[in-house]
Order: C-alpha cells, then sequence, then structure tokens
C-alpha cells in the first residue's frame, strides 16, 4: 500500500491544517508514493522502536511525536535523532508523525483520555475553529456522580498506568467536573478554571502552577508520557478500522524516557 493511501486515513480523522505553526506532523522520511506493507505504532521514534520494526518487518513507524522537531544541521551521528532518522533512511523505513492535528481534532488525544476515566458529555476546553466547536484543545466534562479526589486519583493510577502523581493541594473533597490536556497543559490552567473543573487532569506543569488561583480546584500532573500512551490505540482503530488489507502493530518498545522511585512495598 502506497504512503499517500495511509496518510490520507489519518489526515481524514486529523486533518494536517489542525497542527500548530511550530510543529512538524506529516511525512517526515519517505515519499509519498513508496510502498509500505506493515505499520509499527509508538509515541515515540527510538533505536528500541527501529530495532522492533527491523525485527517484525514494519517499514512504516507512525508516531505521536515527531522525530525531526527542529531543523538538523549536520547528520554525523552525533545524537539520538540524527541516528533515528539516518537509519530510517538505509533501511528502508518510512516515519510519520501525527501530533498537534491528533492532540486539537475532534474525538482526539483529550477525548480519549477522558473518556478512560469515565468523564462524559465532553466539550471542548479551548476551542480554536470558530466554525467547529469540537476543534481545539483540552476537554471538559462530568463524571456520572461525584467521587472523592483521592479516589479519582486512584482511578487514575489505575486505569492509565500511572506510577506517580504530582498534584496540588487537595482543595476539593469531591469532584464531579473534570478537565483533561494530554501533554503540556499549563497554558490550558485559565481555561480550566474558568470552566469550574474540580479536577484539571494534564502534564509538565511547573513549581507555580500547582498554585491554583484561590484554591479553585485541584491540577494533577499524570506525566507527559502517561498522558499521550493513548495515542498508539487511536492511531491503530483509525487504520485498523479503514484499511483492512494493511498490517497494524501495536509497539511494546514505546517506553516512558522518565524513570521514576517509588518505595518499595513491604
Amino acid at each position: 500500500m502506497k504512503i499517500r493511501d495511509i496518510a490520507e486515513v489519518i489526515e481524514r480523522y486529523a486533518p494536517l491544517r489542525l497542527q500548530e505553526s511550530y510543529d512538524n506532523a506529516g511525512l517526515i522520511v519517505g515519499r509519498p508514493e513508496d510502498e509500505v506493507h506493515q505499520a509499527l505504532l509508538a509515541v515515540d521514534v527510538t533505536e528500541e522502536v527501529l530495532d522492533e520494526a527491523e525485527q517484525t518487518g514494519c517499514d512504516l513507524i507512525v508516531t505521536h511525536h515527531p522525530i525531526v522537531f527542529h531543523a538538523l544541521k549536520r547528520f554525523n551521528s552525533a545524537s539520538y535523532v540524527e541516528r533515528c532518522v539516518e537509519r530510517a533512511i538505509r533501511r528502508g523505513i518510512a516515519l510519520y508523525a501525527c501530533h498537534t492535528n491528533l492532540d486539537s481534532a475532534p474525538g482526539g488525544m483529550s477525548w480519549r483520555l477522558a473518556e478512560m476515566l469515565g468523564v462524559e458529555e465532553l466539550r471542548v476546553l479551548q476551542p480554536t475553529d470558530p466554525a467547529d466547536g469540537r476543534v481545539g484543545f483540552g476537554v471538559v466534562g462530568e463524571l456520572p456522580q461525584s467521587m472523592s479526589v483521592r479516589d479519582f486519583m486512584h482511578r487514575i493510577q489505575e486505569r492509565l498506568s500511572v506510577q506517580v502523581i504530582r498534584h496540588s493541594e487537595l482543595v476539593r473533597e469531591q469532584v464531579r467536573r473534570v478537565a483533561v490536556c494530554t501533554g503540556a497543559g499549563a497554558s490550558l490552567l485559565g481555561e480550566a478554571r474558568r470552566a469550574q473543573a474540580d479536577v484539571y487532569v494534564t502534564s509538565d506543569l511547573k513549581y507555580n502552577d500547582f498554585m491554583t488561583p484561590d484554591g479553585a480546584f485541584v491540577v494533577a500532573d499524570i506525566g507527559h508520557f502517561e498522558s499521550e500512551y493513548c495515542a498508539i490505540d487511536i492511531l491503530f482503530d483509525i487504520l485498523s478500522k479503514n484499511l483492512f488489507t494493511f498490517a497494524v502493530r501495536k509497539s511494546v518498545n514505546s517506553r516512558n524516557p522518565i524513570g521514576y522511585i517509588v518505595p518499595s512495598k513491604q
């Protein structure tokens, strides 16, 4: 199957026009007319993911994060980015990224994460398209029933396989309205407050971000990778449900680059 046919399926769901101006979504390595036979899905292109692609015969890797984000001036294997791009070209492995366009697409990243947490009646937290209120970043919705904030934190850990949650002061005992933004969501703190969320689930928050204005809500930083691992399932659904004769594989080597040391159980 040609890469352009696969890209067309992905871009029907998450059009490239929805990506942010700083982004680099789309086909990064390869030509649209190249034939590919099997895709490997991951959060990032890493040397371990490339190992897996070669071992399983995948000649296309589709990731959430683009391997090339800033301009490359040299190809001398000095960084993992250069090594991965060089290797992909030499091995004939195409690289495609679906990044902020998947973040802002209707039913995209934040929608999926919120659904995994049992949040319903979702609406966009920060709309970006006046013509379509479902396009934008983050979502907010309600749980079917109120629950304690601590129980909700445990739900996050269980359903998203999160080891550590960094959170602000638990100024709410109960949670009903939840705001969610996958990836780095500090810029949407004000939107979460205006939406009157009880809890805002996101990642990559800085020290001062945990000092929420007037203790209006609880912020929960679950980790960047943890919040975006759902991209693999979204991409798998898009491809497997629309390309019945094309093989798609979820990477088993798509791993969090951040490690945690937690107390051992006695």
